[in-house]
């Protein structure tokens, strides 16, 4: 291509269909790690990218040679850059204990980036980008969970009847299992258990911290075995 202003449709169709590969590969990582931004998220990210890109370079070619107009090649692709954020925010959660989605909402932010190089013909460093974004997605995370996995905090909900015993007991099968409790909420349900009971039905949600690797279901279990226990989710 002589004219840097013009592109022909071969060209177009090989951006493009690049742009749907590397988006792709991203978003098969995250679909298999059943993330809320996914293959086809990634995708759809990349390839719109790549067509704002090439729209900004070559879809105002006819007015280069006007004299009062300023072609500027980078403004759409600016906004392309502030305005993925709202789709990424989309991906961020706040569950009570913890931010999550931090990580796949970069992914979507990068994956912005690597459609708009595609788009202005920046080939080899979106393919060498799209290497080392799948290398901090799966090479980085197994080691930031075998050598960087440090204390976790899980949430509890516990529904059980009150007993005098109760609070004391559910502490030490916590601390038995390697848990530290933190914070701890008690409150009264508004229903009793049984309609002729006079027992009160309590809701406590705890957090606590583990410092080894978690076991949900076991630890589900064993609350559950309780007699006093009529309902746990472990988060």
């Amino acid at each position: 291509m002589n004219n840097p202003w013009i592109i022909d449709d071969l060209q177009i169709f090989l951006r493009l269909l690049l742009s749907m590969g590397l988006g792709g590969v991203i978003g098969w990582e995250r679909e298999r790690s059943n993330r809320a931004a996914g293959l086809r998220t990634h995708i759809l990210v990349c390839l719109g990218s790549t067509l704002i890109m090439m729209l900004s370079i070559y879809g105002f070619s006819d007015f280069v040679n006007e004299a009062n107009i300023r072609i500027d090649p980078a403004r759409l692709a600016a906004s392309v850059i502030t305005g993925i954020g709202f789709l990424g925010a989309g991906t961020i959660l706040f569950t009570g204990k913890s931010i999550t989605g931090l990580t796949t909402a970069a992914s979507v932010w990068v994956v912005a980036a690597l459609g708009l190089s595609v788009g202005a013909g920046f080939h080899f460093a979106a393919i060498v980008t799209t290497i080392f974004i799948l290398m901090t997605l799966v090479l980085f995370n197994k080691i930031e969970q075998r050598f960087l996995n440090g204390d976790k905090i899980h949430l509890l909900t516990i529904q059980a009847v009150d007993t005098p015993e109760l609070i004391d007991s559910l502490s030490k099968l916590l601390l038995d299992e390697g848990l530290t409790i933190k914070k701890i909420n008690i409150n009264e349900c508004t229903k009793p258990p049984e309609k002729d009971s006079e027992q009160k039905l309590l809701e406590i949600s705890l957090q606590v911290r583990s410092k080894k690797k978690f076991d949900s279901f076991g630890l589900a279990n064993k609350v559950r075995s309780r007699k006093e226990i009529t309902m746990i989710t472990v988060e």
